[in-house]
């Protein structure tokens, strides 16, 4: 079995050096959870490793072809200026290393935000541009995810974006195929997916339907611990091929924290099954 880093040193050798290749993983989560940071402290390590060119030498350890971060409804630089100041990010880290992948163009498309709010173009120029476009938000992911190299890490900041445009049945059922269907290709392109989600949006059957697709599913919450001190917690509620051996070592909980120099970081590992 081969594994991909999270590229998280406290956590990466919990999970026996990473996640199984082909992975999906939901990481859900409330605001400030944590699960924001997981995803971007990984990114980072990955953009650092590829910046500074450095080998895995291990036939066990496949590090990420390509990075690919898909955004819905922030921009592009916005994420990075976010990473760059909440971690110390060195300049331009970015560049060369994270294919940035924007959407939000067609996500406020089916809004009542202004038109001026997100695009520069006018309206004849947008509905000129159209006639070559997908249909929808999920087409177009689709069609993105085609031109993506194998063996790759994938983000979708965030999930909660396209569910919440899933409104009538024949919308909801369309969009948990698509989840269904990223699953069983992951597998067989071998790419790792981070899919970032609010778990207070959704109703409880609806976020047990994204579970159910997913390999994977962490949640990140806050944690009262007494004297009117809080932590952050991770929680591992399933992960195939990987949760057997958590068990075994009591290992699904953990306290986490978040640096600027460390970024997320597993820093006490708790024992709770």
């Amino acid at each position: 079995m081969k594994h991909m880093p999270t590229g998280i040193p406290s956590f990466d050798p919990v999970l026996n050096g990473g996640v199984p290749l082909g992975s999906v993983i939901l990481l859900a989560g409330g605001p400030g959870g944590g699960n924001v940071e997981f995803a971007y402290s990984s990114v980072l390590s990955h953009a650092r490793r590829q910046k500074a060119e450095q080998e895995t030498h291990s036939e066990r350890i496949c590090n990420p072809k390509e990075i690919v971060y898909f955004t819905f409804t922030k921009l592009a630089p916005s994420i990075q200026r976010e990473i760059e100041l909440s971690f110390r990010a060195e300049e331009e880290i970015f560049d060369g290393t994270v294919r940035f992948i924007d959407l939000s163009k067609i996500y406020f498309d089916a809004s009542v935000v202004p038109r001026d709010w997100y695009s520069k173009t006018d309206l004849v120029e947008t509905l000129r541009s159209r006639r070559h476009e997908p249909e929808s938000l999920i087409a177009e992911i689709t069609e993105q995810l085609g031109t993506i190299e194998k063996g790759s890490l994938i983000v979708f900041d965030s999930l909660t974006d396209i569910a919440t445009q899933a409104v009538t049945d024949t919308e909801w059922h369309q969009f948990i195929s698509f989840l269904r269907g990223l699953q069983r290709v992951s597998k067989h392109w071998k790419t790792t997916y981070y899919l970032i989600m609010s778990d207070s949006i959704l109703e409880p059957r609806r976020m047990a339907e994204i579970k159910d697709c997913c390999d994977a599913s962490i949640r990140f919450e806050w944690e009262e611990t007494g004297g009117r001190r809080r932590q952050r917690v991770m929680f591992i509620e399933k992960f195939r091929i990987v949760m057997p051996a958590l068990e075994e070592q009591d290992l699904v909980k953990f306290a986490v924290k978040i640096t600027t120099d460390g970024g997320f970081e597993v820093s006490n590992i708790r024992m709770v099954v």
